[in-house]
């Protein structure tokens, strides 16, 4: 079973997000208590949370970057779920009944070079290396998330019998 292992956020805006025990999420204000500097590209209801698989995380570690839980911008960080399943359209249940929406990958920008060897920031990138990349998503139903919830993945009917 899938689980949320790191949540993060940023008061000041940008990176690094910090970690918290709690992310409360709306569907008309994000993540509260995360602010984000670029709002042309950052923010707003199709990209209200960040997230991000910590399998891909690893990886890149394991290739020598030094990226870390929070330092390339994620909110959420999940542990789990098969780096191929997300995709534009994936709907995730977390704990008690947040319900979020994959609606985009979350081009990466040079405001997380320094999560990179040599500033290497594209090696996150969906265009370069498909399903390797964070991910951002609208919040369909909000609520808290906890440090260990589970996570899951539903198809529509089911998103529409929990509401």
């Amino acid at each position: 079973m899938a689980q949320v292992i790191g949540l993060h956020v940023n008061p000041d805006g940008g990176v690094p997000k910090h970690p918290v025990d709690s992310l409360q999420v709306s569907s008309v204000d994000g993540c509260i208590g995360d602010r984000q500097n670029d709002l042309k590209h950052h923010g707003g209801p199709q990209r209200a949370i960040c997230l991000m698989q910590w399998e891909v995380m690893q990886e890149l570690q394991d290739a020598g970057h030094p990226i870390y839980p929070g330092s390339t911008g994620e909110n959420i960080l999940i542990k789990g779920l098969d780096v191929e399943q997300l995709n534009v359209g994936s709907i995730l249940s977390f704990g008690q009944r947040v319900i979020l929406e994959i609606t985009s990958d979350a081009p990466p920008c040079k405001t997380i070079r320094d999560s990179f060897l040599q500033g290497r920031y594209k090696a996150l990138s969906h265009v370069i290396a498909p399903q390797k990349t964070r991910w951002y998503a609208r919040i369909n139903t909000g609520g808290e998330i906890f440090l260990g919830d589970k996570v899951w993945m539903l198809n529509e009917s089911e998103q529409v019998g929990n509401q």
